[in-house]
């Protein structure tokens, strides 16, 4: 068994929220057993079967206030109708609990139900017998019990076992043995306390931690398929893609959040990622159930950067050498698919034959917008009326952004290279950079003051610019007179990118940015961390914490007001929920609280 292979198996035990359909199901790992809990309200004579956090509202409000990594303690709220109710967990050993709380009930209480579930085809048993749940898995039997009386609910949709309970008054559920409420209540105090003392290491960032970590730890789930815990975008993005879907910089940044404090997870997720890798050599724009992948594109080569710090942080070669003949891979493939004639690099989108009829196996392939799709900038003013050309397939059009992904791309690949002695191959990575670098300095604009996108057709520069301008810092070969404009002209412009909230996804002058519809003006988290990235390249202290700062303030207006994390959020008012195009619990908007993680010292940069 590799070193991987023990460590993924030794984290999938115990009790888990892996379950996606909701995040009030637990699931007893590796056995596939467990329950989730419903309610049964009578006014309507209705059920609420599933809860996911960011879901239509009149499907039921849940406000998340945490989730500790290993499920020792998690706390939520539920409004659905006239009902509230806070559900709170805790681990005592190999045992969970749970306190339902109700805080507002409509006329005739409802009820609470518990169905017995067994998950994933793993051939466990659930059974009813009297007032006590019973979940089998060969010679492994859980018993779990109630504080409260069966109520003999019987109207309930459920071709399995379950219990049901009055929510006149708090209700305790417990594994393994029956206990009172006061036995449960100490549990998750003592759960609890161990939550907030692990927050409170993060000092004035604790909250700013607490939001990325619940956001993480919500959205993780079982991946049956690749036997593996997997970090998803969110669970609604999983529900629209008929079980789970991994979008590739999405994955990779969220293990590097993950690698915070979860080596674990962290891992899973790098390789998962990774290992979705084509034939053809490149990580997938996005991969999910049966193998379903998108072929014709990948997305931003951002998987050494994260390799990279991960080792950094744990220092352990096995992770790297399970990482390296992929990523080599991939970072070859774009070399050899993506350059321009000018020899810079261009998004693009390769034609193939369909495998399973899916529209997206047709939707944007071989044409601009499937490219638009590889930079991750899915609808970006940047890439209208570019033309593409489909005997290289590619855009028209030099990138600065990918150009400048691809130099760092080459840089922390070769770092990778020499800590496993492949010294040939770092030589050969690290000129491949210093060429890319050379290329990067024929898209400076003297009078613009900035590295600018350049149709490959025309010659001419493109002066439509977003945070991605911002990656030809990357270069070695920028000098600080050109820094200094970068900044000056373009950071702190308050007609381009500063304001009270940034950086928005294209310059707030561009004729798209009143649009505010996706990447045409929203400001999105992981900009925003690429940019930190590449300001560091340079020592801009001072831009590096301004964009800290106001990253930090942007993610804390929703996550202390409703306890959400966009996916991309306002950026004239701060709001996420004001658009429907911003899913509320994604998880690469940790990313904002993530940065200023980093510039604390709480994780160690590249």
């Amino acid at each position: 068994m590799t070193e991987f292979e023990k460590m993924k198996q030794s984290c999938m035990n115990g009790w888990k929220t892996w379950n996606n359909d909701s995040v009030l199901s637990h699931v007893r790992m590796p056995e596939g057993v467990g329950f989730r809990l419903g309610i049964k309200e009578y006014k309507h004579n209705r059920l609420l079967e599933k809860a996911l956090i960011g879901q239509k509202d009149e499907d039921g409000i849940v406000t998340p206030y945490a989730h500790a990594y290993d499920n020792s303690y998690t706390d939520l709220k539920v409004e659905w109708l006239e009902n509230t109710i806070r559900v709170t967990t805790a681990l005592d050993g190999d045992d969970l609990v749970i306190l339902v709380k109700p805080e507002q009930q409509p006329m005739k209480c409802s009820s609470l139900i518990i169905y017995g579930e067994t998950y994933w085809n793993k051939g466990g048993i659930a059974e009813k017998k009297g007032d006590i749940l019973y979940l089998s898995k060969e010679s492994n039997c859980i018993p779990v019990y109630m504080t409260s009386p069966h109520n003999g609910e019987l109207f309930v949709r459920s071709k399995g076992p379950y219990l049901s309970a009055d929510l006149s008054c708090a209700v305790g559920i417990s594994t393994g043995r029956r206990r009172s409420l006061e036995e449960i209540e100490k549990v998750i105090e003592k759960q609890k306390k161990k939550w907030m003392d692990n927050k409170a290491k993060y000092g004035d960032l604790a909250e700013a931690y607490n939001a990325m970590q619940t956001c993480l730890a919500w959205d993780t789930i079982y991946n049956p398929q690749e036997d593996t815990p997997i970090t998803t975008v969110s669970r609604i993005w999983n529900d629209n893609f008929g079980g789970y879907v991994l979008f590739c910089w999405d994955t990779y940044f969220a293990s590097l959040m993950l690698g915070l404090d979860n080596k674990e997870l962290a891992y899973c997720n790098a390789l998962a990622i990774t290992r979705t890798i084509t034939d053809k050599g490149f990580v997938p724009n996005f991969s999910c159930q049966n193998s379903f992948k998108s072929y014709d594109r990948s997305q931003p080569p951002v998987g050494s950067m994260c390799a990279l710090m991960l080792y950094k942080k744990y220092e352990e070669k096995w992770f790297l050498r399970e990482m390296y003949s992929d990523l080599l891979r991939w970072n070859q493939w774009f070399i050899e698919h993506r350059v321009t004639q000018n020899g810079t690099l261009a998004w693009g989108s390769e034609a193939y034959e369909p495998i399973t009829g899916h529209a997206l196996e047709a939707e944007g392939v071989n044409d601009r917008q499937g490219a638009a799709y590889e930079s991750g900038l899915d609808n970006s003013p940047m890439y209208d009326n570019i033309p593409f050309d489909k005997e290289r397939n590619i855009l028209f059009l030099e990138d600065v952004g990918l150009t400048g992904l691809y130099i760092e791309d080459c840089r922390c690949l070769s770092e990778i290279a020499e800590i496993l002695g492949d010294h040939a191959k770092a030589e050969e990575l690290s000129k491949r950079a210093e060429k890319m670098e050379e290329e990067m300095e024929h898209l400076w604009d003297e009078n613009f003051g900035m590295y600018l996108n350049r149709r490959v057709d025309t010659g001419k520069f493109e002066y439509r610019i977003s945070p991605f301008h911002f990656h030809a810092l990357f270069s070695s070969k920028v000098d600080d007179s050109r820094v200094m404009r970068m900044l000056d002209e373009h950071f702190y412009n308050p007609k381009e990118f500063w304001g009270e909230y940034i950086l928005p996804s294209i310059a707030r002058n561009d004729p798209a940015f009143p649009d505010q519809e996706y990447w045409r003006g929203r400001i999105w988290a992981p900009m925003n961390f690429l940019v930190y990235l590449a300001l560091g390249k340079h020592g801009c202290s001072k831009a590096k914490k301004d964009l800290v700062d106001k990253s930090v303030h942007l993610i804390m207006k929703e996550w202390l007001e409703k306890g959400h994390v966009h996916e991309n959020y306002d950026p004239d008012t701060g709001e996420g929920c004001n658009s429907s195009r911003s899913d509320k619990f994604y998880h690469w908007g940790g990313l904002l609280s993530f940065i200023a993680l980093m510039e604390n010292g709480y994780f160690a940069g590249l």
